[in-house]
């Protein structure tokens, strides 16, 4: 806006510059003015209207969308987890456990993290460390669900050699259940120890007979082990059947196999004998289940028919001939 004044000698109006300090002035004041007029909107807004500013109320909306999502992203790592803990929970209690497979360690299944603190950079985002939380959860249940896979994997290889499990775990008798050559002198249990009187535990089950009667493999094995403990089991054969399985034979005369030797059911292992501690002449049979001694008797029925059990012994007895005289051919090229 141009300023005009008259000239008393001139007698006309002629414009009036304003000085420099003059408009710094006025260009301060309008300033000043702006200012107070912002910050007068800015507590009107927000103190007397109680309404955030634009860029407030987007970032805050943005952070309700991110906290819906994690919400949601942790509702379904609950249902996740709840679903990987029941199949854990299967897993070591019925597939495991079917095929003699010991239980994986709890420790291995929480498959921790560890190490340096690779989430540090999460750190102070939130004041409930909401999305941290979120992060390691998440890696966390992607390595228990790969513990997860790989016990299946290796449940899915043991469950391929299912059909052998029937003939492994020990099913009969260790002799032949002839009542008129045997006595079960000693049950599994604690029993009054014959040299001793104390009370103890009998890992086993304790077969009375006369020295020289053939003990048989109750299934199919592999010895693990062949010992002599003088104060102990005397002559005694460890067998390793598979899915969880061993069998031990004790106080034997003698010995008819050899460490690492593969047998069958039926197949002939030794002699019943009065070796190591022993206060007369008997078989000690124990089964032994995932490292723990278990009662034998659950495991054969003495009532069996003589007749079944000696014609399977001849059945063992024909095929391990027919292996031995078996020859091997070659065929020459020309």
């Amino acid at each position: 806006m141009r300023k005009y004044i008259l000239n008393p000698e001139t007698l006309m109006y002629e414009i009036k510059d304003a000085s420099l300090k003059s408009k710094l002035f006025k260009g301060l004041m309008l300033l000043v003015g702006s200012i107070a007029l912002a910050v007068l909107y800015l507590w009107f807004f927000t103190s007397v209207l109680g309404l955030d500013l634009p860029k407030t109320a987007f970032l805050k909306a943005e952070k309700a969308r991110w906290d819906a999502k994690l919400d949601v992203l942790n509702t379904r790592l609950d249902r996740y987890e709840s679903n990987l803990e029941a199949l854990q929970i299967r897993d070591d209690d019925i597939y495991r456990s079917i095929f003699g497979m010991n239980e994986i360690p709890a420790a291995v299944r929480a498959a921790g993290i560890g190490g340096v603190d690779k989430y540090a950079y999460l750190d102070g985002l939130e004041p409930d460390n909401a999305l941290k939380n979120t992060a390691i959860r998440i890696d966390r249940l992607t390595r228990r669900a790969y513990v997860q896979s790989k016990s299946f994997d290796e449940v899915a290889s043991i469950s391929k050699t299912a059909g052998d499990m029937a003939s492994c775990i020990p099913a009969i008798p260790p002799i032949v259940p002839d009542p008129s050559k045997y006595t079960l002198s000693s049950p599994f249990g604690y029993r009054s120890d014959p040299f001793t009187t104390d009370a103890k535990m009998h890992t086993g089950v304790d077969l009375a007979m006369k020295v020289g009667n053939p003990v048989y493999a109750t299934g199919d094995a592999v010895v693990e082990t062949i010992e002599f403990d003088f104060f102990g089991y005397g002559n005694s054969v460890l067998l390793d059947h598979g899915f969880g399985y061993k069998t031990r034979y004790a106080h034997l005369n003698s010995v008819s196999v050899i460490e690492g030797m593969k047998v069958k059911r039926g197949d002939r292992i030794g002699d019943v004998g009065q070796s190591g501690r022993a206060s007369g002449p008997h078989l000690h049979y124990e089964v032994i289940y995932k490292g723990e001694r278990v009662n034998p008797a659950n495991y054969f029925d003495l009532s069996m028919s003589k007749q079944e059990y000696q014609a399977m012994v001849e059945k063992r007895q024909n095929e391990s001939e027919a292996v031995l005289t078996r020859r091997p051919f070659s065929v020459t090229r020309r």
